[in-house]
C-alpha cells in the first residue's frame, strides 16, 4: 500500500508541475502552427505554379497545353509530400525525437528495403519516363491495354484513367508498356450514307459535295472541308457513299453525328430517298388461287 500511495502522490506531483504543462502546451502549438504554416505553404506553393505556367502562355517558348497540365499537377505532388516531409521532422523534433538518427536508421532500413523493392522503383523511373519523353499527358485520350479513357492524373509511381463511364482505372506506372494515345494527331471522321438504287446517284452525289463545302464555317472542329470519296459499297438495299472528314483530335465522334444529321436533312430537301428494308410476304392460299386460274385458262 505505501507503494502505491508513494506512485499516486509521484504521478499527481507530476501532473501539477507547472512546466510539464508549459512544455505540453508549448509543444502543441509548435505542432499546430508547423500544420498551419504547411497548408499554407502548399496553397501558396501551388498558386505560384500556376502563375508561372500562366506566364509562360505569353512566352514564345511556350510548351503544349497538355504538358503544362501534366507538369502542374506533378509539381503540386511533389511539393505536397517534400512538405509534409519536413513538417514531419519538425513535429518530431519537437516531441524530443532524435531527428539525425531517425533519418540514418530510415537510410539503412531504405536500403534494405529497396531490395526488395525492385516493383516501386520500376514505377518511378517508367513514371520520369513517360513525363520526360511526353509519351502522354493530363486530359489525353489513351488506351492502355483493356483500359481506354481520359488521363486524370500522372504520378511518378501511377497514372489514373478515367473511363467514359466514370471509373477511375489507377495503373503502376511500370505495367504501362504499351500505350495508344488518340489525342496527339488530328482525327478522321467518316460517315456512310445509303441511296435507294432507285435514285439518282450522281445527283446525291453533287448534293452532298455542296453541303460539305459549307459545313468547315459552321463546326470549328474541322480542319478541312470533308471528302466524299465516292461509291464504298453496294448494299442489299441501297447504294453506299464515303464521306471523310479530317478533325481536331477527339472530335470524330461529334463530327460523325453532325454529318450523319446534316446529310439527312440535305437529301430530304432534294428529295432524295434513303432506303429503308423492304419485306414481301407471299401466302399459300394465294400461290394456290394462282395455279387454279393457270389451270382454268
Amino acid at each position: 500500500m505505501d507503494f502505491i500511495n508513494k506512485l499516486i502522490d509521484k504521478i499527481g506531483a507530476s501532473l501539477l508541475n507547472e512546466d510539464l504543462w508549459l512544455n505540453f502546451g508549448q509543444g502543441l502549438l509548435k505542432i499546430i502552427g508547423i500544420m498551419i504554416l504547411s497548408t499554407i505553404l502548399i496553397r501558396v506553393g501551388n498558386v505560384v505554379i500556376g502563375k508561372i505556367f500562366l506566364l509562360r502562355t505569353k512566352s514564345p517558348l511556350r510548351i503544349s497545353e497538355r504538358r503544362e497540365n501534366t507538369l502542374v499537377k506533378l509539381l503540386d505532388n511533389i511539393l505536397t509530400y517534400l512538405v509534409y516531409f519536413v513538417a514531419l521532422l519538425m513535429i518530431l523534433e519537437t516531441l524530443s525525437f532524435d531527428v539525425k538518427a531517425l533519418l540514418a536508421g530510415a537510410g539503412i532500413v531504405g536500403l534494405a528495403v529497396g531490395f526488395g523493392a525492385q516493383n516501386l522503383v520500376r514505377d518511378i523511373i517508367t513514371g520520369f519516363f513517360i513525363i520526360f519523353e511526353d509519351q502522354f499527358s493530363v486530359g489525353d485520350m489513351i488506351r492502355v491495354g483493356q483500359f481506354e479513357g481520359t488521363v486524370e492524373e500522372i504520378g511518378l509511381r501511377t497514372t489514373k484513367i478515367k473511363s467514359w463511364t466514370g471509373e477511375i482505372n489507377i495503373l503502376p506506372n511500370g505495367n504501362i508498356t504499351e500505350v495508344t494515345n488518340f489525342s496527339v494527331n488530328n482525327s478522321v471522321a467518316f460517315v456512310d450514307v445509303s441511296i435507294a438504287y432507285e435514285g439518282d446517284i450522281p445527283k446525291a452525289e453533287r448534293v452532298i459535295e455542296d453541303l460539305l463545302l459549307e459545313l468547315p464555317d459552321k463546326y470549328e472542329e474541322m480542319v478541312a472541308p470533308p471528302e466524299l470519296l465516292g461509291v464504298q459499297n453496294l448494299g442489299p438495299s441501297g447504294v453506299v457513299l464515303r464521306v471523310v472528314s479530317e478533325v481536331l483530335p477527339m472530335k470524330h465522334f461529334h463530327i460523325s453525328r453532325v454529318l450523319r444529321k446534316e446529310i439527312k436533312m440535305r437529301l430530304d430537301e432534294h428529295g432524295i430517298e434513303i432506303p429503308y428494308p423492304r419485306m414481301v410476304m407471299y401466302t399459300r392460299q394465294d400461290e394456290g388461287a394462282k395455279q387454279k386460274e393457270r389451270m382454268s385458262e
